[in-house]
């Protein structure tokens, strides 16, 4: 009996080690192939260009293309669904927003998908301001001045958002119950489309990503009136916060890679390093600057107390906004 239990043990710990070995070794020759990268928005919004930009990055450092493939529609849910529902094997990602937080509570048990359980965490990019901003045809220039124009045209001002459930979509709920304002939402099907809208005067008002409308705003063609964070932007210094005027307003956006639960941890902390390492780079960092935003390096732990702690955030606003899929 001793013989044979320690003929067992030895088996055991030798397919324990090869185990362990076969897994080291398949982190260390990933990727061999090519990488998606979902995005579920349309090319041109701020989660579409900061995914290219990591892409790039990864695809010159690991030897591999990492392919950025759009596929949106129902505020990101179709594209999130494909990745969980892709082998864990480090060849499907996802690009993960804030909008995938409040999708877990605003869908609830119509999604086929668990996010916070089925998606993990592999690394964060950036994080950017939303702007509250204006065509130049509605006649206001600070956040008081808006919030008195709405009130006497109560419901004939439109707030437009990216999308029903996005961070533009709640940033602008919350901005509605703390100044005690009716606005009809018009949702879209990303910020590119919401933006040619906003900038050709068919929506007066948005909350956008500041990356995605900073151009436009240096242009003129769009008049911000305040950001969303706590703080002021170090790209727009002279715009105050909406909190300067509705205290306890925050929202900001943020962009993130996933991946489908059970993806080896070897390949997860690969990745992270990878695009931890990108994000230290001197123009990568100066090109997220320029959009507006800030790098968002962290430990997949760490983003992933970002999810969860934006989860049960957003579950606060969508339940007191009674909001619903549409």
């Amino acid at each position: 009996m001793t013989l044979q239990r320690r003929e067992f043990l030895r088996l055991a710990t030798g397919a324990a080690v090869l185990s362990a070995v076969s897994r080291i070794a398949g982190a260390q020759a990933y990727p061999s192939r090519p990488v998606r990268i979902i995005v579920g928005w349309p090319a041109g919004g701020t989660t579409d260009i900061a995914t290219r930009l990591i892409g790039q990055w990864l695809s010159e450092r690991l030897g591999q293309p990492f392919i950025v493939e759009n596929r949106p529609g129902a505020a990101s849910n179709i594209a999130t669904e494909g990745v969980v529902r892709a082998p864990a094997d480090g060849y499907t990602l996802l690009a993960v927003t804030a909008t995938n937080t409040v999708n877990a509570t605003l869908y609830g048990d119509k999604l086929g998908f668990n996010f916070v359980r089925d998606i993990a965490t592999v690394a964060g990019i950036l994080r950017s301001p939303l702007v509250l901003e204006v065509h130049p045809a509605v006649p206001v220039r600070t956040v008081p001045e808006f919030i008195a124009y709405v009130k006497a045209n109560s419901g004939k001002i439109n707030m437009a958002s990216f999308g029903v459930g996005t961070t533009s979509h709640v940033a602008g709920e919350l901005f509605k119950i703390l100044a005690g304002i009716h606005m009809p939402h018009v949702p879209y099907r990303g910020s590119a489309p919401m933006l040619i809208d906003l900038l050709g005067g068919q929506v007066p008002a948005a909350f956008d990503n500041l990356p995605a409308s900073i151009e436009h705003i240096r242009a003129g063609k769009l008049r911000p009136l305040a950001v969303s964070t706590a703080s002021r932007s170090e790209t727009l210094p002279n715009i105050p916060t909406v909190s300067e005027f509705l205290p306890g307003f925050e929202a900001s956006a943020w962009n993130a890679v996933g991946a489908p639960n059970g993806t080896p941890a070897e390949i997860v902390d690969k990745l992270n390093r990878e695009i931890n390492a990108g994000l230290a780079d001197r123009s990568i960092r100066a090109r997220i600057a320029e959009l507006g935003a800030t790098v968002l390096a962290g430990s997949p732990a760490e983003v992933g107390k970002l999810v969860a702690d934006e989860t049960e955030k957003w579950a606060k606003v969508t339940r007191a906004a009674n909001l619903k899929p549409e």
